[in-house]
């Protein structure tokens, strides 16, 4: 498949070509965002920023920023990295997902383990909370916290479902293709693994603008960079991604519905007790460990039963296979490096 872009263009120029894609799915999406808000609820260009920044003083404002977050997301961080994929030249499948099947397991793990990990990340948290941030900061800070409260408050199973769909598919799957697929991607092919990891996250951080939860966020963009970088598969990243915005709506559900007891509140700060925290890491590393050690293992082709030459007399003649073919693994630019066994 041949792009409108070489393919062995270096990483730091693949990464300015991200940024001019960036700037240009925004703008589409933007304009977007603007017809169908225009069509849907009347809201007009000039009153948009207002309704966005204040939804709860506007009949409409929780429609209008659930349908702005959507495609802004969607159609910003995630078509500008499928678009740089195929520019590029690369199928989209083989640029996300150069191993694969992955085994079903995987993603299911990956996603349990991200819910496993909430007890320890509230000490991050508290943590965080905890720095001394200028008065502007603060004052960005509570007005995010006064946006997702509202956004959050579900009067209706129809406000979860979309909430859902815009608060937890759509980030897992625009943020990880962005992030992931490609700005780390192309991170760790110029700078590195462990530190092209370690960037990603904390741009993956940096760009939500949350002050307060630039820690555990980044730690969540950590671990989620080395899910792709073991698994090798888009995939996994995602449903970790969703599982950690699903499940805490999910909380927050059950607890306005009055059918869970648990307590749970989006804007507390607050470590929860000591010994959920050990047993969070504790599960964490057990499940770290396995993952890591299951995903780099070779992976070894299906063994042929037979193999066919042809007769004197041009007819296919069966033989059995006597060499096995060498196993196969992944580098970390998604490259099959094979190894004799």
């Amino acid at each position: 498949m041949k792009g409108f872009v070489s393919s062995r263009l270096h990483p730091l120029a693949n990464l300015g070509l991200l940024v001019v894609l960036l700037l240009a799915t925004f703008c589409v999406a933007s304009f977007l965002v603007m017809v169908l808000n225009y069509l849907a609820f009347g809201v007009g260009m000039q009153d948009m920023g207002n309704v966005t920044q204040r939804p709860a003083d506007y009949p409409n404002g929780w429609a209008v920023s659930m349908l702005s977050q959507g495609v802004l997301l969607l159609g910003g961080l995630g078509g500008a990295a499928l678009a740089l994929a195929a520019l590029t030249g690369n199928k989209l499948a083989d640029y996300f997902m150069p191993r694969r099947p992955v085994p079903a397991g995987w993603p299911l793990l990956a996603g349990l383990l991200i819910v496993a990990s909430l007890p320890a990340m509230s000490v991050l948290i508290a943590w965080n909370a905890s720095w001394g941030l200028p008065e502007w900061a603060m004052t960005k800070e509570q007005q995010a916290k006064d946006i997702l409260k509202f956004l959050t408050n579900f009067s209706s199973p129809l406000r979860f479902g979309v909430a859902v769909l815009v608060m937890a598919v759509v980030p897992a799957v625009s943020e990880e293709l962005f992030f992931r697929g490609v700005l780390q991607r192309n991170l760790v092919q110029w700078a590195g693994r462990h530190v092209g990891i370690w960037l990603a996250a904390i741009v993956f951080s940096a760009i939500h603008l949350q002050f307060q939860g630039f820690v555990p966020r980044f730690v969540l963009g950590l671990g989620l960079g080395y899910l792709y970088e073991w698994s090798r598969n888009i995939l996994v990243p995602i449903a970790a991604h969703f599982a950690q915005n699903g499940f805490q709506l999910l909380l927050l559900y059950l607890q306005q519905r009055d059918w869970s007891s648990s307590g749970f509140d989006p804007d507390s700060t607050e470590a929860l007790p000591w010994y959920w925290v050990l047993l969070s890491m504790a599960v964490c590393t057990v499940g770290l460990w396995y993952l890591h050690r299951r995903m780099s293992a070779p992976q070894a082709d299906a063994l042929p039963t037979e193999m066919h030459t042809l007769g004197s007399h041009g007819v296919a003649v069966s033989r059995p296979a006597l060499v096995p073919p060498a196993a196969r693994t992944l580098s970390h630019d998604g490259v099959d490096a094979t190894k004799a066994d």
